[in-house]
């Protein structure tokens, strides 16, 4: 007779992933790109064939498919700063935002814009503190 494996208490919380592999997202920066399309996502464990899926405060790969000339058809890293599919807090509140938004950062994750425009989620803010630092809103 085998013995009961121990329930064992979360220590992060599960947010829902609303994003994957080829959806297109405005960047709420202004590094110079408008639209980018995600192309891989950063970190992401899955099974063999599944496609990825990325949440708030994930780091993405993104392609720019519309900005300025220097900016478009170029690969950078990014940060997921809000996601349109609702998720629920550890607190029991259910956040969602109006549309999809990234931040364009370096592989460090320091933003390459010098403002970012619109809301955060406060996820994306307590694990990635220069972009805090240069948001408005964190919600």
């Amino acid at each position: 007779m085998m013995a009961k494996r121990k329930s064992v208490g979360r220590t992060q919380v599960h947010i829902t992933k609303g994003l994957i592999v080829g959806t297109r997202l405005r960047t709420a920066d202004n590094s110079g790109a408008r639209i980018v399309q995600i192309i891989a996502v950063k970190n992401y464990r899955g099974r063999l064939n599944r496609v990825p899926k990325a949440s708030v405060s994930d780091m993405v790969v993104v392609s720019v498919k519309q900005g300025t000339p220097q900016r478009r058809k170029q690969i950078f890293p990014a940060v997921v700063v809000r996601q349109r599919s609702p998720y629920r807090r550890r607190s029991g509140d259910w956040i969602q935002f109006e549309e999809n938004a990234v931040v364009l950062t370096n592989e460090v994750g320091d933003p390459l814009g010098s403002e970012i425009r619109g809301p955060i989620a406060k996820e994306a803010a307590e694990k990635w503190p220069k972009i805090a630092h240069q948001a408005s809103i964190i919600v």
